[in-house]
């Protein structure tokens, strides 16, 4: 299937390309600003569109013709296609609140439809709570991504406080992958209900663990993705965490990891020198590197960008990296002598649904 993903340099067009990467054999075109004249050409042969691509921020007009002009250049896509087109659509359950955001939104599902339907494609309605996740932009995508840089940078938001509904953005581009086959036509997905003065508790909790190199309690699905949002914010600044040593006559003790709550798994290897191991990425899971002994080279790409983050490490100097979701990584034995690492992971392997995306850190031809 060809997908044309609009959007896609955004917060959730970068979390639904992740998945679409991760998880599906789909041809993907990522369209966002530098390329959106392209969008006719890359809509004519597609077979769907998810269409992510909004005006989230801006006075009351920008926003609500701003929403449905976005719309309208798909629809023409579309339309120019002559071809059954399914229409994937990130909507808002703001959709029909009579707010600048809620109007704009609805006639964009209006405009859509109409021209899905009339080429024998279909729209498929996916109506989105309020979203937060890794790499969020503070005082834009959502509230929770401002509180997340806030507790980083020691400062104190303002909360006003309420219940929300809260979605991770791959719960988000779960539903959107949904809607590409199947035969809803309106997709409405869960969230899970918390105040905002939770949120910031939860944040200032993990930050007075973390500071320390300890890992909080991550004992509910909640507690992994606000903690997961949280330590992307942190990356690469934060890293390597220096880890303790304990020395006396008989030798030297040094703490790993310390963790507060939920599963977990440590496992170790040998790696002989010049050898790479790794080359993945993951879509939830949290990973600590620890080398214990001989030299490495632990190096990052986060998906869809260029550069790579290295960091050189050494069993005589302990210290932790841990890997953010999303970010390829890898770890090369760059010493003469064999390198021993410490893994650890916040979840039990499982072989039916280990989370591990083969792809390399370094692509063929790219430089070093």
């Amino acid at each position: 299937m060809k997908v044309v993903l609009t959007g896609a340099g955004g917060f959730l067009g970068w979390h639904t390309r992740l998945r679409l990467a991760a998880l599906t054999d789909h041809e993907v075109v990522p369209v966002d600003r530098t390329s959106w004249a392209g969008l006719t050409e890359a809509v004519s042969d597609a077979d769907a569109v998810i269409h992510i691509a909004g005006v989230n921020r801006a006075d009351d007009d920008t926003v609500r013709q701003g929403n449905e002009d976005l719309a309208r250049d798909v629809a023409a896509a579309v339309s120019a296609s002559g071809r059954p087109v399914r229409v994937v659509y990130a909507n808002s359950i703001q959709d029909g609140n009579g707010t600048a955001y809620g109007i704009g939104k609805g006639r964009a599902r209006e405009v859509l439809a109409a021209s899905a339907e009339a080429t024998g494609g279909s729209l498929v309605d996916v109506r989105l709570p309020n979203l937060f996740g890794e790499h969020g932009r503070p005082a834009y995508n959502s509230f929770v991504a401002t509180f997340v840089h806030a507790v980083r940078d020691v400062s104190t938001p303002t909360v006003n406080d309420n219940t929300v509904g809260l979605l991770h953005a791959q719960g988000a581009a779960a539903s959107l992958l949904d809607g590409l086959t199947g035969d809803a036509r309106r997709i409405d997905p869960g969230s899970t209900p918390v105040t905002v003065r939770e949120v910031l508790d939860l944040l200032q909790e993990f930050k007075a663990s973390y500071d320390t190199g300890e890992i909080p309690d991550l004992s509910t699905p909640f507690r992994v993705d606000l903690f997961n949002t949280y330590r992307a914010a942190l990356f690469p600044e934060h890293y390597p965490i220096a880890l303790t040593p304990h020395t006396d006559p008989r030798g030297t003790f040094v703490e790993t990891i310390r963790v507060r709550g939920g599963e977990g798994q440590a496992s170790f290897s040998t790696t002989v020198p010049g050898i790479t191991r790794g080359e993945h990425y993951h879509l939830r899971k949290i990973e600590r590197f620890a080398v214990i002994s001989g030299e490495a080279r632990i190096s990052l790409r986060r998906m869809f960008t260029d550069e790579v983050v290295d960091f050189d490490v050494t069993g005589e100097e302990p210290c932790a990296v841990d890997m953010p979701v999303g970010w390829v990584h890898n770890i090369t034995n760059t010493g003469a002598d064999t390198l021993v690492t410490q893994f650890w992971s916040h979840e039990l392997h499982r072989p039916e649904d280990p989370d591990t995306y083969p792809e390399p850190v370094r692509p063929q031809g790219a430089s070093a």
